[in-house]
């Protein structure tokens, strides 16, 4: 019985030291590394401290004499911004080509139409509202043109303010109140 005894003494003692001495291996483990790699300032700290370097750097912060006015550099001079008003600019594409014969020739012109203004929506609402009487009107004033009044830039613009004139007469006409400030062409095919 003594050694019976004797034996789980001793098989105590190695799990005992097999067992705990792991985990208290990585206890310390742990502790040293958490000693060595810690911060010494807390996140706010550290947090305060970057921004106050990142505003230093971009000069929105006053300089330690150090930084700069004792190598006797110029201090930078700021300038307000001036503020400008700009207003949102709004598109409309007219969902399908015009097709048109152009004035005395068998020659046709196929264009896409779209249209912009800086008023509110409600200018793109009546636009989209009467769609087919604009779509007449643009046609019309396209069949207007002759081959070579619309060829080159100067052609294609001479053709844009015609079609934002006739728009514009037609809205006045049906909703008091035109507002297209711009004909653009998204496509261009003279045949």
């Amino acid at each position: 019985m003594a050694e019976e005894e004797e034996k789980k003494k001793f098989n105590f003692k190695k799990i005992a030291l097999f067992g705990i001495g792991p985990i208290a291996l990585v206890g310390i483990g742990i502790g040293v590394g958490a000693f060595l790699f810690m911060p010494t300032q807390t996140p706010v700290e550290q947090v305060e401290e970057l921004i106050e370097k990142k505003l230093q750097q971009a000069g929105q912060l006053p300089s330690s004499p150090s930084d700069g006015e004792a190598a006797g550099e110029p201090q930078k001079q700021y300038k307000d911004t001036p503020s400008t008003e700009t207003f949102v600019t709004s598109y409309y594409t007219f969902p399908d080509n015009f097709t048109t014969n152009l004035k005395g020739s068998k020659a046709f012109l196929q264009v896409s139409v779209g249209v912009s203004t800086q008023y509110d929506e409600t200018v793109m609402e009546n636009v989209e509202l009467h769609q087919l009487a604009l779509r007449s009107e643009i046609l019309g004033a396209v069949s207007e043109f002759a081959v070579e009044e619309i060829e080159g830039k100067t052609g294609r613009d001479n053709l844009s303010a015609r079609i934002k004139d006739a728009i514009n007469v037609k809205l006045e006409e049906l909703e008091g109140f035109g507002g297209v400030e711009g004909v653009f062409f998204t496509s261009f095919v003279l045949q």
